[in-house]
């Protein structure tokens, strides 16, 4: 059996209801980035909000600058089109497909499939004890973080920017 030695992120997705997994090592910075682009104020600050991790869905390939998304203009992260669809940020439960191994994805995790937003994995709550310690056991770090992994899934961008 591979040891690995990567440090996952995980919690309770409370969109899916189920447990999430994310890479710990970039997480945390992909958080900041949805709520630098959530905080601004203007389509000018949301077209200017630095992305490293992930597409800015309020820049000017998706919304021209001008009329209504003109720089001066009012920014709602909630009226943002990949937003109010469901596809940004993307869906945090997608990431185990790529950071659980797959026997454990087989063995602790159903695959759901939504119409607009892809596949993801669905991974019971109560098979968290056991789930994270055959984690461990395979030199994996694991830390429960539900408000990041939350974050992550956008869950909170449901109110207006204020």
């Amino acid at each position: 059996m591979t040891t690995q030695h990567q440090h996952l992120a995980y919690g309770h997705s409370t969109a899916h209801g189920c447990l999430a997994f994310a890479d710990a090592g970039t997480a945390t910075e992909e958080a900041a980035e949805i709520q630098a682009l959530a905080a601004a104020r203007t389509w000018g600050e949301a077209r200017q909000v630095q992305m490293t991790h992930l597409s800015n869905p309020a820049g000017p390939e998706y919304h021209e600058p001008k009329n209504e998304y003109a720089d001066d203009r009012p920014f709602d992260i909630t009226r943002v089109g990949a937003v109010e669809d469901g596809n940004w940020p993307p869906m945090v439960t997608k990431r185990a497909f790529t950071v659980l191994p797959q026997d454990l994805q087989d063995r602790y995790g159903k695959r759901q499939v939504t119409v607009h937003n892809g596949d993801y994995l669905e991974i019971a709550v109560a098979a968290e004890d056991e789930l994270v310690a055959e984690l461990r056991q395979r030199g994996y770090q694991v830390s429960r973080d539900d408000a990041l992994i939350n974050q992550l899934d956008g869950f909170s961008l449901g109110s207006p920017a204020a």
